[in-house]
This record gives structure tokens, C-alpha cells and sequence, in this order.
């Protein structure tokens, strides 16, 4: 008989972006087309090279900030996932308020709720506490999985590389 294992997943912000700066719409474009190689990867989610004349996102605050206030109400996985799907596959400015709010809405969040907790100074400074625990672990890529003991797997991988390791780690304890 098998045994169970439990994992504990934390997702921490990590700023690719943590300054605001306006990219060209023609060189971001350019930029999305780099989109192409994980869309080819079994399981991957859904990726479309910027077609939109949307402004691209100047930066990874408010995102970041408005996953941390949908959390509070108990809904960051479907807002993390649909706010992803906005930018990869709707190449929608997910710097943008209304953007933010749209998706809020079209996950059933509480809006009032929901910006009041944008505008709270603590999920701010929370989410640059976190990037700077990254930085000071030498993280430099997103996503990047820290598993128990520092081991790092930086970059999206294939699911068959984090159930190897996984498997590993667990045979490891096993024999501790």
C-alpha cells in the first residue's frame, strides 16, 4: 500500500518587472513572440503572441498586489489563473486597473472588498518583501520552485521534471 504525502505549495510574488516601463507596443510584440516555445510544451496553457493594440504592461506590482487581495477572499487560484490567461491568451494590460477589476468581477469576487484591499499599503509592501527574499536567495527567474532545504528548479519545467524530483526527494526521506 502506497502512503500518502502531503505538499504544501506557497506562491510568493517575484517581480520580473518591478519598476514601471513602458515598452513599444511593436517591440513587445516582438518580445511575446518568445511566447511560442512553452505554448508547444505538453499541458501548457494557452499562449497567443500580442495581437491586441492594448497597451502592454509597464510593470509586475499590480498584478502581483491584486493576486494578494483576491487571496483574501479566499480565490487565488482561479484569479491568479484567469489574470495569467488575460495576459498570455487575451493579451490584456494586466497593469491596468480596469483589467484587474474585469477579471475580479469574471471570477465572482467581492469588488468592493476587492479594491479596498488593492488600495491597502500592506499587500504592497508584502509583495516587495517578498521579491526581496527572492533576490537575497538568489532567485532570478519566474517561476521558480524552492523546495524544503534551498533545493532550487529555476524556470518553467515539463511536469515530468517536477514529479522526478519530487519522487526523489521522497525516496531520500524515506531512507533518512
Amino acid at each position: 500500500m502506497k502512503s500518502q504525502v502531503e505538499l504544501n505549495l506557497v506562491w510568493k510574488s517575484f517581480l520580473l518587472r518591478p519598476y514601471a516601463e513602458p515598452k513599444p507596443l511593436e517591440k513587445f510584440r516582438r518580445y511575446t513572440q518568445s511566447w511560442l516555445r512553452p505554448a508547444e510544451q505538453p499541458d501548457a496553457g494557452e499562449f497567443r503572441v500580442w495581437g491586441t493594440d492594448e497597451e502592454p504592461p509597464s510593470h509586475s506590482i499590480p498584478s502581483a498586489v491584486a493576486v494578494k487581495a483576491a487571496e483574501r477572499q479566499g480565490k487565488f487560484v482561479p484569479y491568479h489563473s484567469e489574470l495569467m490567461r488575460a495576459y498570455f491568451a487575451r493579451n490584456l494590460n494586466v497593469t491596468s486597473r480596469e483589467t484587474i477589476l474585469r477579471v475580479a468581477q469574471e471570477c465572482g469576487l467581492e469588488l468592493e472588498r476587492f479594491e479596498q484591499d488593492l488600495d491597502d499599503p500592506a499587500l504592497e509592501l508584502a509583495v516587495v518583501n517578498e521579491h526581496n527574499q527572492a533576490v537575497e536567495l538568489g532567485i532570478s527567474s519566474v517561476p521558480s520552485v524552492v523546495l524544503d532545504g534551498g533545493f532550487q528548479l529555476p524556470g518553467a519545467q515539463e511536469r515530468a521534471v517536477y514529479r522526478n524530483i519530487l519522487q526523489r526527494l521522497l525516496a531520500k526521506q524515506g531512507s533518512s
